[in-house]
């Protein structure tokens, strides 16, 4: 697959009001429009970030039935982006809407690189030494520890691919972690270990079928956080629960440096699974986030 375009900052950027779905950022050839809901917002903007970090604010105006959105002309697959949303600061009702805080798109189809816990994360002070205080000290410096959503193409060739939809009275289930699957299979390819092409590789493929299993439970793969106590204490989040992007592929399983790729790839697996008769199950956990 080609390398993504850097999408260049924007400069006076055209806009049109776009459409309230589908969710998240929407590429049509075009542009791309982007959806965010928000029952409790006052003021949503828009943030286009290019390969330096600049952003190019674009104030989303357009509102209806609680998502707020707009299309934006000339943005493709490549761009990253960003929110920052204002509305009520009671964090005694559970607002802490914080305009100086960068939010991650949850309904992001792609995510660009993990979250910066250095670059602040929080929408109050946890410097303030009265704990019980900190939640109403709003802070004012800029906080951009998330991740960047990423608008990709969606566009993908499943040459009539259909699920094999074991009945469950049939299935016999192999629950099975992406890197744990690959990373020291002999017979997987050394640059595949570790990622959603080492699941779908001949060895891995031809292991599953010889233990007769009919499904694939995949831990969760859906990107998630390495939170910052494991990260402190030198460790990392293994298992990928703790998710924040429930709709992006993550890239710690990506084959190559190529962002937003693993939206491919995924897909690549999934069919190969499929076409070897495996049917594919995604481990998603609501209460781990």
């Amino acid at each position: 697959m080609p390398e993504l375009p850097e999408m260049p900052a924007m400069r006076d950027p055209r806009t049109r009001p776009g459409a309230q779905a589908p969710l998240g950022a929407t590429w049509d050839g075009e542009g791309t429009n982007f959806a965010l809901f928000s029952e409790g917002a006052t003021a949503v903007t828009l943030c286009l970030v290019d390969g330096e970090g600049e952003e190019t604010r674009i104030p989303v105006v357009q509102r209806t039935e609680l998502v707020w959105h707009v299309h934006v002309d000339g943005v493709g697959p490549g761009q990253r982006y960003a929110y920052r949303v204002d509305g009520p600061w009671e964090p005694g009702q559970g607002h802490r809407f914080n305009p100086h805080v960068r939010l991650l798109d949850p309904y992001a189809r792609a995510v660009d690189g993990v979250e910066a816990w250095d670059a602040g994360a929080f929408a109050y002070d946890l410097a303030h030494p009265d704990v019980a205080a900190r939640d109403l000290v709003r802070a004012e410096t800029d906080q951009r520890a998330a991740p960047l959503g990423l608008v990709i193409d969606p566009r993908f060739d499943w040459e009539g691919d259909t699920p094999p939809r074991v009945p469950m009275a049939d299935a016999v289930i192999y629950e099975a972690h992406v890197k744990g699957l690959t990373w020291r299979h002999p017979h997987v390819p050394e640059e595949l270990r570790g990622t959603y092409g080492g699941v779908a590789s001949e060895a891995v493929v031809r292991h599953l079928r010889e233990l007769g299993v009919t499904s694939v439970e995949l831990l969760p793969i859906h990107h998630f956080v390495d939170d910052k106590f494991l990260l402190d204490r030198g460790l990392r989040n293994y298992w990928g629960y703790n998710t924040i992007g429930f709709f992006a592929p993550d890239p710690r399983y990506r084959c190559g440096a190529v962002a937003g790729d693993e939206v491919r790839q995924f897909k690549t697996m999934v069919k190969a699974l499929h076409r070897a008769g495996l049917e594919v199950i995604l481990d998603v956990v609501y209460n781990h986030t």
